[in-house]
C-alpha cells in the first residue's frame, strides 16, 4: 500500500486574507476657513471633510468613498471651542466631540436632552472621537442628535464662499445623506438657543441592543409653560429612523396646545407622532413595528415631560 501524499502546510502570509484598509488620499490640514472654501470648490465630490472621521473612514474602508483629498477642520479657529451664555444661549464648534460636549458643565446644567441624546450616540470610546456637527451633517434618518437638535431649534452656521449663512436645522435635512450646504459650504458651529424658563425634556432611542445600535426609533420631546396656549403649554416632538429625514411631529405639538392636559390627550398626541412617522423596511425592524413603537416611545416621553413640568408648578 503506497504512503499517503504529505501535505505541506500553507504559511499565514500565503493565505488571501482579507486586509481592510482605505484608498489612498492626500490629506490637507487647514487653519483658515477660505482654504476649505477655495479646496472644495476646486475637489467638488472628490473632497471630504473630517472632523471626528468616525463615519467617513467606515466608508473609506468599505469603498462607499473614495475622496482625493480629505480636508481636516479641527485646527479652523472655532471648532473645537464651547460657549454658553445666558442671553445668547450654547455654541458649539462642529468639530467638538460628543464625549466634551456631554461633559460640559453648562451643557450639564441647561441642556439635559442634548446630553441625553449625545449618550446615546454609539460606544463611549467612539464618542471621544464623534462629534455633534458630523452626525448633523451626515443627515443620517437615524441621527441621534438631530431629534434633540430639532425640537432645541438649533441653528447651524456654514461657512462658504459668501461668508457665514445661518441654517435653521428644521430646514438643514434635505433627504437621506444630503443637507442644505452648498457647494464651497462648511458646517463651522451649531448655535442652541436658551431654552425656555421651566421647560423639561426627554429623549428616548430604541435599538436592538442596550448600547451602541442605530435607532430603530428615536423620539425628542420638550415641554415648557407657554399662557398663550389653551394648555397653559408648548410642546416640541421630533422623530428619528421613521422617515427620510429626521422630522418635528406639528400634528402632536397642536394638540398638546389646543387643550387641557389630560392622560387621554397624551395618548391621542402620541397616536399623531405614529401617523407623522414614514418608516421603511429593512434589517432593523419592520415599518409596521416602528410605527407602533414611534407611539409607545413618544407616550412614554411625553408623560416623562409632562411628569417633570408638573412637580415644577
Amino acid at each position: 500500500m503506497s504512503a499517503a501524499p504529505k501535505v505541506t502546510p500553507t504559511a499565514p502570509s500565503m493565505l488571501a486574507m482579507p486586509s481592510p484598509g482605505l484608498p489612498p488620499f492626500d490629506y490637507v490640514r487647514v487653519n483658515h476657513p477660505g482654504k476649505v472654501v477655495r479646496l472644495l470648490l476646486e475637489h467638488g465630490d472628490n473632497a471630504r471633510l473630517l472632523m471626528g472621521g468616525t463615519d467617513i473612514f467606515v466608508q473609506m474602508r468599505d469603498g462607499v468613498l473614495a475622496p482625493q483629498i480629505v480636508i481636516d477642520l479641527k485646527r479652523l479657529p472655532g471648532m473645537t471651542n464651547i460657549r454658553y451664555d445666558p442671553a445668547r444661549g450654547l455654541t458649539v464648534g462642529a468639530a467638538v466631540s460628543m464625549n466634551a460636549l456631554a461633559a460640559h458643565p453648562a451643557v450639564i446644567a441647561h441642556y439635559p436632552l442634548l446630553v441625553q441624546a449625545v449618550e446615546t450616540v454609539a460606544s463611549y470610546q467612539l464618542r471621544s472621537r464623534a462629534t455633534m456637527g458630523g452626525n448633523l451633517c451626515n443627515a443620517s434618518p437615524a441621527a441621534d442628535t438631530a431629534p434633540a437638535a430639532l425640537v432645541l431649534e438649533t441653528r447651524c452656521v456654514a461657512w462658504g464662499p459668501d461668508g457665514e449663512r445661518v441654517i435653521p436645522v428644521k430646514d438643514f435635512f434635505l433627504g437621506v445623506r444630503r443637507t442644505a450646504l452648498q457647494p464651497g459650504e462648511f458646517l463651522a458651529r451649531i448655535e442652541i438657543p436658551t431654552p425656555p424658563d421651566g421647560w423639561a425634556g426627554r429623549y428616548i432611542k430604541l435599538g436592538r441592543n442596550a448600547g451602541g445600535d442605530l435607532a430603530i426609533v428615536g423620539v425628542a420631546v420638550m415641554g415648557y409653560p407657554d399662557h398663550s396656549t389653551s394648555s397653559g403649554y408648548r410642546f416640541k416632538v421630533a422623530l428619528a429612523s421613521v422617515a427620510p429625514t429626521p422630522i418635528r411631529v406639528p400634528e402632536a405639538e397642536a394638540i398638546l396646545s389646543a387643550n387641557p392636559i389630560t392622560e387621554d390627550l397624551l395618548a391621542q398626541a402620541a397616536r399623531a407622532a405614529e401617523d407623522t412617522a414614514k418608516p421603511i423596511d429593512d434589517l432593523r425592524g419592520s415599518a409596521r413595528y416602528r410605527k407602533a413603537m414611534t407611539r409607545n416611545l413618544a407616550r412614554r416621553a411625553l408623560d416623562d415631560v409632562w411628569h417633570e413640568l408638573r412637580k415644577e408648578r
